[in-house]
C-alpha cells in the first residue's frame, strides 16, 4: 500500500497540471471503488476550478470553492496526468478532465486501481470527511514531537510500533516507515508503548521526521504495484535497513534481522541494534 511518501510525491508529482484549472468533465467507468462514487463527484465537480492540492494523512483533497474531490489510493491506485486521447485500461476507472491552459494542452487526471481498494468521495466546503475526522497531527509538522508521543503512550500496553501507526496519535507513519524509525531509533518494536523514556521518544520522533523527509526526496517505496505519477519508481526500497530483510545480516552490526506479526502486519528488527 501506498504510504505517505509515495503520497505526498504523487501531490507533488500532479499539483502543477491541476491547480489553477477548471475541470470539464467527469468520467466514471464505474459506480464504485471501495465505497459507491458520490452524486456529487459528477454534479458538482465539473465546471469548478481546483484552488489546490492537499495531503492530509494518506489522502488526497482536490479543493474547490463547492467542495473537495477526497482520494485515496487504497492497495494499488495511481494518478497520473494524461493527454485526453490517451489509451483507456481495463483498470483505468475515472477521468477527470481539465481545460487546456497557455503553456499545455487538455488534460486528464487518471485514476488507476487494480483492486479497487482506493476511493474517490466528496467533501463539502466548510466541512470536514469523517474519514479525517479525529485524525492526529502530520508527521512533518511541528505539532508532532517526542514530547506528544511520550504525554499520549502514558499507560499504554500496545507495542510501540502499533502506537506509532495509530492514525489518531500520527499519521502516516505506516508498517514500512514506521519499522525503520524504530530501528534507527534503536527501539524494539515489541516494546510496550507507555515503557519508553521521553529521552528515546525525542529521538523516535526525529527519526520518523528524517525518515519520511528523506523518502519523499527519493520518490516513496517502490513494493508491488506502487509507481510514481509520471511512472518512475521510488528509490528509497535502496535505503530500507530492516523492513523486508528477515535473515539477512544488519547493516549495522550483522546480525540477522528478525520479523515478528504486530497488528496483522510483518514488522522487522536487529535483535542487537533495538533494545
Amino acid at each position: 500500500m501506498p504510504e505517505l511518501p509515495e503520497v505526498e510525491t504523487t501531490r507533488r508529482g500532479i499539483a502543477p497540471h491541476l491547480i489553477g484549472r477548471r475541470v470539464t468533465a467527469v468520467t466514471l467507468r464505474r459506480p464504485d471503488l471501495r465505497w459507491p462514487i458520490p452524486p456529487e463527484i459528477s454534479t458538482l465537480l465539473p465546471g469548478q476550478r481546483i484552488v489546490d492540492v492537499e495531503r492530509r494523512a494518506k489522502y488526497l483533497l482536490l479543493h474547490t470553492q463547492v467542495g473537495s474531490a477526497l482520494l485515496h489510493l487504497g492497495m494499488t491506485g495511481v494518478l497520473r496526468v494524461l493527454p485526453p486521447d490517451a489509451l483507456v485500461g481495463k483498470h483505468d476507472h475515472v477521468d477527470i478532465a481539465l481545460e487546456p491552459t497557455a503553456t499545455e494542452g487538455p488534460r486528464v487526471l487518471r485514476f488507476t486501481d487494480a483492486r479497487r481498494f482506493g476511493c474517490l468521495l466528496w467533501q463539502p466546503a466548510g466541512q470536514t470527511h469523517e474519514l479525517l475526522a479525529g485524525l492526529g497531527p502530520e508527521p512533518l509538522t511541528d505539532d508532532f514531537d517526542g514530547d506528544l508521543l511520550w504525554h499520549l503512550s502514558r499507560g499504554r500496553t500496545a507495542a510501540v510500533k502499533l502506537f506509532l501507526m495509530d492514525n489518531a496519535i500520527v499519521v502516516g507513519v505506516g508498517n514500512i516507515y514506521a519499522s525503520e524509525a524504530l530501528f534507527a531509533a534503536g527501539i524494539d518494536p515489541r516494546k510496550p508503548a507507555g515503557s519508553i523514556s521521553r529521552v528515546r521518544y525525542a529521538r523516535l520522533a526525529a527519526e520518523v521526521k528524517r525518515i519520511l523527509a528523506w523518502a519523499i526526496e527519493c520518490g516513496g517505496t517502490t513494493l508491488r504495484d506502487f509507481i510514481n505519477p509520471d511512472g518512475a519508481p521510488g528509490y528509497f526500497f535502496r535505503e530500507l535497513q530492516v523492513y523486508g530483510r528477515e535473515g539477512e545480516a544488519c547493516r549495522v552490526c550483522g546480525t540477522p534481522i528478525r520479523q515478528v506479526v504486530l497488528g496483522q502486519r510483518s514488522t522487522f528488527w536487529c535483535p542487537r541494534c533495538q533494545k
